[in-house]
């Protein structure tokens, strides 16, 4: 059987070139460039919370990074170096094998560096700390929103949490369906392309983890101001607008999480600039609503009517301790 050091130097080691040291000492050595701030951020996937048991591990690997990239993306971030975390039930070199190419396909996609990390045994377990840099005073904060700004998203909403209502059998899909939505849930594009673009556009950003109600509730909350959100403007898949009439569908698409998009705001003044930038990067990118003065989220209906919701349910969004 692997030892814990044969793991790291079989499947997590690779040359750098961007780090002044990687994975082999006691630390890793990273010099920032001059005039540039440090975006740190980590996130943890339990097996059973966030991933089922017996998940295929190659799409487990690119999801475990690809969520910290999103972080990263919502702060207009260009991602340097990443480390990784791993307790494993037992070294299983088929489980490892996948889950590692996943990762580092992933991170080579992104010009990302693997520097350190640690293994051990224990329930399975993913743990990423990543690390990105941006122009110093440049990065989009959560703040920054303001009267009158636009509300955009990008790409799709609420596929990754409808393929997850008809995995729990909540819902019923069909089979081409479930195929396209279910690679929101299991493989999603981090906009990170997107983030590094929207500087000097948007007024505020955040990645949509938690679900757009809960999500844009934290810029709004933050920004210290209201918004109004077209239910009929928010993006959506063929097979969620066909069930849009269930209260599976329509949480999924306001509250479901792991979308893995972007949500910002921007003056009306940049309306044909982000229209130019979603040319450029051929990616949907969808003007939704308004900020307004005031506190809260409000969606309204076609008629401008504003949707009786479950607003505590609504607002938590996704909660690692629900």
């Amino acid at each position: 059987m692997l030892s814990e050091f044969e793991i790291i130097r079989r499947y997590f080691t690779s040359h750098t070139t961007g780090a002044v040291l990687g994975v082999g000492d006691d630390a890793a050595l990273v010099r920032a460039a001059p005039e540039t701030e440090l975006a740190i951020s980590t996130d943890m996937l339990v097996e059973g919370r966030h991933f089922f048991p017996g998940a295929d591990p190659l799409l487990l690997g690119h999801k475990a990074l690809a969520v910290n990239l999103s972080d990263i993306a919502a702060m207009g971030a260009a991602p340097r170096w990443v480390f990784l975390a791993l307790a494993l039930p037992e070294v299983n070199e088929q489980w490892l094998e996948p889950f590692s190419r996943g990762f580092l396909e992933l991170a080579r996609d992104h010009t990302v560096e693997l520097i350190g990390g640690d293994t051990c045994r224990g329930p399975l377990n993913v743990c990423v700390t990543i690390i990105g840099e941006i122009a110093k005073g440049k990065a989009l904060r959560r703040t920054g929103a303001t009267p009158e700004d636009d509300v955009w998203v990008s790409g799709k909403l609420g596929d990754a949490a409808i393929a997850l209502a008809h995995l729990q059998k909540r819902i019923a899909l069909e089979p081409k369906e479930f195929t396209n939505c279910s690679r929101a849930l299991h493989a999603p594009s981090p906009r990170v392309r997107l983030g590094q673009n929207l500087i000097g556009i948007a007024t505020s950003a955040i990645d949509i983890s938690h679900g757009l109600y809960a999500d844009l509730g934290h810029v709004l909350e933050r920004s210290e101001v209201g918004a109004v959100v077209e239910l009929a403007k928010i993006p959506r898949s063929d097979a969620l607008q066909r069930r849009l009439g269930s209260p599976i569908a329509l949480a999924a698409l306001l509250a479901g999480g792991d979308d893995y998009e972007l949500c910002f705001t921007a003056a009306p003044s940049r309306r044909a600039e982000v229209a130019a930038l979603a040319d450029k990067l051929e990616l949907a990118l969808t003007r939704i609503g308004r900020i307004e003065q005031g506190r809260g989220l409000t969606i309204v209906d076609d008629k401008g009517v504003a949707l009786d919701l479950e607003r505590e349910k609504f607002a938590k969004g996704f909660d690692h301790f629900g």
